[in-house]
């Protein structure tokens, strides 16, 4: 160690990056820049990488800084011991934060630090923090020596199905080829693949479609749906049936991490030490490991539509064994479930997987009668996502499931906290999806609209966060959505029990009948209709054109050119050029636009917007942008606003 001179923050290196299945995204991109601002060295590695991934180049880094979210930490990092010994990384530091727990995770500082780490974070940590434990922990170091030639350079991972995208029908030659494949993925699959008797089975069951038709006779005229997952079929079941019992009519599988990554191996021992301790291992359900007839099971016991919500990156025998198991309604899509979630997942790749699922689904009507709903993820990274971002990706997700022969499709929005532009948003999207698929001939689609309670990170105190479920409820039936997705109100402190569950049922079901008492500013949701309509037909209008008219085409190409951008994912497929932020209203605006396709007047509306709000903040260096973003991000959960939904 040498004390000759002092040194400057450019000399020290961060290795900074996500572990494990972990998409979480948008902390570790605030804080890449944060750290290249204040003039550190950062070499990042994005989300989702091995362990064996920070070993490799923490010789070159001062700081290591790990972060997982996902609450599977310790499964991450359970060679942690053994790779220190074989790389004798001990000149660097070793920081470690997020949520590392999928329960209360106090306490265990101590045994993530006795593995190895110098610093353990396992509560939510801002920027400013971050950075004054750098500067101490870094007085006086010696920094490593800066040689970007030797940094390993990030792996691409292979494209296990031909990159060449069409909009064209699988043909069935090909599907059935690919379904042998599928269905020996894994043991279960083999339950799944009597296709006649699988529909016999579903045609029988609570249907997620039909009860949707039905909702405006329905009182109130919006469909409650949580979210859960355990790990055992028993426990997923009592779980349902209390659900059921205070109101919910329609109910969801939530995947866990381990399946949404295939990780079929590792499902299966979390579920034995599940049985083994009585409590879940598991942040959900394990929908392939538990099988058909685990799935047929719960349908029978608790006789309610089911729906598979997950985020897997390989979906095929998902959706095979959920529509066996008797579930009318599967999530996810080519871009919403890649482009916010993975690293590194080639479009093509994604559409191609997506198409069998499609087919798949189309098959079950065309063959059978069995109308099954598609629903997309419109919330994306959930965090400061534009309303024609999302009414873009539902209406692009759309056009392929009805290319495949889908004839249900649900699109979903995630509440950003500015009413007004909430309503707008979701009347959007059902008109525009509307619009659009009538016009390239899809006169039978069936189009709902899912409102997506607020998504991004939530408040710590529990009388706050009960507010912002009450009254997102109210903006949920107010934008006329078929569909709510309910939180809870210990989104920030841990994964929520049955009671937390209940509550928060009980609190929409409340917020949803108060609605009627409330007023809607028309003049002004018109106005942010006339705004979302414009960027949305523009956006939409440059990825046809980036394919030729080929839908699928274009999405591949858009996302190379930076004509459709997602903020703050983690693919290396998007630009990641487009920078949000809220206005001095609370909406969500563009703070930089990107390659996006806008008109010169909607580029006009959002520059003085942002100068307005900048101005509010006494910011006046775009070098600091990235304060403001995070100010946006951390408003909530620290508490920094006056009521919700969010005004001047």
């Amino acid at each position: 160690m040498s004390n000759s001179r002092p040194q400057t923050k450019n000399e020290y290196t961060i290795l900074l990056g996500g572990i494990g299945g972990d998409s979480h995204s948008v902390g570790l991109n605030i804080l890449r820049q944060a750290l290249t601002m204040n003039g550190y060295n950062v070499r990042y590695l994005g989300t989702q990488n091995g362990l064996e991934d920070f070993f490799r180049d923490a010789a070159l880094a001062n700081v290591v800084m790990i972060s997982s979210m996902d609450g599977h930490c310790s499964y991450y990092l359970r060679k942690f011991k053994e790779l220190m010994q074989k790389y004798q990384t001990h000149s660097c530091l070793w920081y470690l934060g997020g949520n590392l727990h999928i329960g209360d995770a106090c306490g265990y500082e101590k045994h993530f630090m006795d593995v190895g780490f110098n610093r353990v974070f396992v509560k939510f940590v801002d920027v400013a923090t971050v950075l004054k434990t750098l500067e101490r922990d870094l007085h006086n170091v010696e920094p490593s020596a800066n040689c970007p030639t030797l940094w390993g350079m990030p792996s691409v991972e292979s494209v296990y199905l031909s990159a060449r995208v069409s909009d064209e029908m699988l043909e069935d030659c090909l599907f059935e080829q690919q379904r042998l494949e599928v269905l020996d993925q894994w043991k279960t699959g083999r339950g799944a693949q009597a296709l006649e008797a699988n529909a016999e089975f579903l045609g029988r069951q609570p249907s997620l479609p039909a009860l949707q038709e039905r909702v405006n006779s329905l009182r109130p005229p919006i469909l409650v749906q949580p979210r859960s997952g355990v790990a055992l079929v028993s426990e997923q079941i009592k779980l349902f049936k209390a659900f059921k019992r205070v109101g919910a009519r329609i109910l969801s599988y939530q995947v866990d991490s381990l399946t949404r990554n295939n990780d079929y191996e590792g499902a299966e021992e979390a579920i034995r030490e599940s049985r083994l301790s009585g409590v879940s291992t598991l942040n959900g359900f394990p929908v392939v490991n538990q099988g058909v007839p685990g799935l047929r099971r719960v349908i029978c016991e608790t006789k309610v539509p089911l729906q598979t919500r997950h985020s897997t990156r390989d979906p095929r025998l998902l959706a095979e064994i959920s529509y066996a198991g008797g579930v009318t309604s599967f999530e996810g899509g080519a871009i919403c479930y890649n482009i916010p979630y993975y690293k590194d997942y080639p479009l093509a790749a994604a559409i191609k997987t997506w198409q069998y699922v499609d087919r798949l689904t189309g098959l079950y009507w065309e063959r059978f009668g069995i109308p099954l709903d598609r629903e997309f993820f419109g919330t994306l990274t959930a965090t400061l996502i534009p309303p024609c971002l999302a009414i873009v990706v539902n209406i692009l997700e759309a056009l392929l499931a009805l290319q495949q022969g889908v004839k249900c499709v649900s699109l979903g929005y995630a509440e950003q906290g500015n009413r007004v532009q909430d309503i707008a948003a979701v009347r959007m999207l059902g008109l525009m999806a509307d619009e659009v698929v009538r016009n390239l001939g899809f006169r039978d689609a069936r189009i709902k609209t899912v409102f997506q309670q607020y998504m991004a990170a939530f408040p710590d105190i529990a009388s706050r966060s009960e507010e912002v479920i009450y009254n997102s409820a109210i903006t949920a039936a107010l934008s006329g959505a078929t569909r709510v997705i309910t939180k809870t109100a210990v989104e920030a402190v841990r994964i929520p029990t049955l009671t937390d569950n209940l509550n928060s049922i009980g609190i929409v079901l409340r917020g949803v009948s108060d609605a009627a008492c409330v007023p809607i500013d028309e003049a002004r949701v018109s106005e942010e209709c006339a705004i979302i309509r414009r960027e949305t037909q523009a956006i939409l209008e440059s990825v046809i054109y980036c394919g030729g008219g080929s839908i699928a085409e274009g999405i591949v190409k858009a996302f190379e050119k930076g004509c459709l951008d997602i903020p703050f994912a983690p693919s290396i497929h998007s630009k990641g050029l487009v920078m949000t932020a809220r206005d001095t209203s609370g909406a969500v605006r563009f703070l930089s636009p990107g390659c996006l396709q806008l008109d010169s007047e909607t580029l006009e509306f959002h520059r003085h917007k942002m100068a307005e709000r900048c101005r509010a903040e006494g910011m006046l260096s775009p070098s600091h942008n990235y304060l403001l973003i995070e100010k946006d991000v951390l408003r909530i959960p620290r508490g920094q606003y006056e009521r919700w939904p969010l005004s001047n």
